[in-house]
């Protein structure tokens, strides 16, 4: 499997490419990781990862997004762009996730590729804007690796992103980045409406034929102000899809990135480890991309290293998280964040205003942490790469304490007076603090 990856890598991209990734995405990349490690030993802090929601536009209206995407559009410029990118690699940052909205809809978001051709980025897009003139360009930079999401198939699709004829114009953006020769993903939010269709190893055979180098599956997760919880996995189906995953990694040539667990399986979040911050459309710094809590923006007078490090509401966030669950806050304790939020004065970072509303609504549910459950690597390259690079730097052992945990779906039973999903029957997972 191995040697089939290597293969696929070295004649299906350009390798002109594929070096600029392998050496500023991997050998850079676990050189950021190392400082990262450093600062902590120093009692410092700057996340090795940085996500930046460079506008709040989209062409799509899809179910469970947090962002404003209809509102008047709102942008990171380039010049504040540069300035976020510049400070970050000064501190050894190399690797940029890039969102939206749309990201490709941001119009300068090429020139703040070409200025700063010495990292790398990674674009979160619906594929609808990737033209053979964009796809040549980003060739050319070499730089960017485009993540191109997919929700199912063509009726899925339209329902789940709110446009008809969605599908075929992410496929026609696909085709078009690989016909060009790109380093492309394909990502998907997993739900239930299209778990059966793409957790499955007819569609990775399938990626892997048209030349898709990597995946990425992360778990609907309900938020924002049509968060459809009817879509968000059960116990098991995320249990389905970690699985899947584990598999995958050790049988299929291709490359599938997962951001919710430690190679021996136990579940984390990379906001509450500091693996990763966000920065919103505004240049709001908030914990993760679906929290749109901020105290801080990159807009502030004082350098970027600094907003970091003396942040209390971001220290708070990543130490009253770990200490309640390994899972994701907002699924399983949105009452935390609404007490962090209060605590801090923390402003809502949305055009609509309403995150706190949002947050006292959110129905308490299991994420990927499920004590008793852990599905371990079974490759032995994850294994490694996950025990050096990415792995909790010991933020659980210092603050997570199993006696503050309490299971979302017996939380929810209580709130809504009816038995829990577990007790009848719908997990069989040991239950601790019940």
């Amino acid at each position: 499997m191995y040697f089939s990856l290597a293969r696929r890598l070295i004649t299906e991209t350009d390798k002109r490419l594929l070096f600029k990734a392998a050496w500023t995405l991997g050998a850079r990349g676990l050189w950021s990781v190392h400082q990262h490690k450093r600062r902590l030993k120093r009692g410092e802090f700057f996340p090795p990862f940085l996500y930046l929601s460079v506008i709040n536009s989209c062409n799509l209206r899809c179910q469970g997004c947090w962002v404003d995407v209809a509102a008047k559009q709102h942008r990171i410029e380039v010049d504040a762009a540069n300035k976020t990118i510049a400070e970050a690699k000064a501190m050894g940052n190399s690797f940029f996730g890039i969102l939206g909205g749309e990201p490709f809809m941001h119009k300068d978001l090429l020139k703040i590729f070409e200025a700063n051709r010495d990292v790398y980025f990674q674009v979160f897009t619906n594929g609808h804007f990737i033209t053979d003139e964009v796809a040549a360009e980003l060739r050319r930079l070499g730089n960017v690796t485009p993540l191109i999401s997919v929700e199912g198939t063509e009726i899925i699709s339209d329902t789940r992103r709110g446009r008809d004829g969605v599908l075929n114009q992410t496929m026609k953006g696909l085709e078009t980045a690989l016909r060009h020769k790109l380093l492309v993903g394909v990502c998907t939010s997993v739900c239930k409406s299209n778990l059966d269709d793409l957790v499955q190893n007819a569609w990775v055979d399938r990626l892997i034929e048209m030349g898709v180098m990597y995946c990425w599956y992360h778990i609907y997760r309900p938020v924002g102000p049509e968060p459809n919880p009817d879509l968000a996995l059960s116990s098991e189906e995320q249990r389905r899809v970690r699985q899947f995953v584990v598999d995958t990694r050790a049988t299929k040539p291709i490359i599938v990135i997962d951001a919710y667990h430690d190679d021996a399986g136990n579940a984390l979040c990379p906001a509450a480890t500091g693996f990763t911050h966000h920065v919103g459309p505004w240049g709001d710094l908030e914990p993760c991309p679906v929290i749109q809590l901020a105290k801080e923006s990159i807009h502030d007078s004082q350098p970027l290293a600094d907003t970091f490090n003396q942040s209390e509401f971001l220290r708070d966030f990543r130490e009253l998280t770990a200490q309640h669950t390994r899972g994701c806050v907002i699924m399983e304790r949105p009452d935390l964040l609404v007490d962090l939020a209060e605590k801090h004065g923390a402003r809502d970072t949305t055009d609509r205003g309403k995150v706190i509303e949002e947050l006292r609504h959110v129905t308490p549910r299991r994420s990927q942490y499920q004590p008793g459950g852990e599905i371990p690597e079974r490759s032995f390259v994850y294994r490694w790469a996950k025990r050096y690079a990415f792995n909790d730097f010991g933020t659980y052992s210092r603050h997570f304490d199993a006696s503050k945990y309490r299971d979302p779906d017996a939380v929810a039973a209580e709130n809504s007076g009816s038995p829990s999903n577990a007790a009848a029957g719908e997990s069989s997972l040991p239950i601790i603090n019940r």
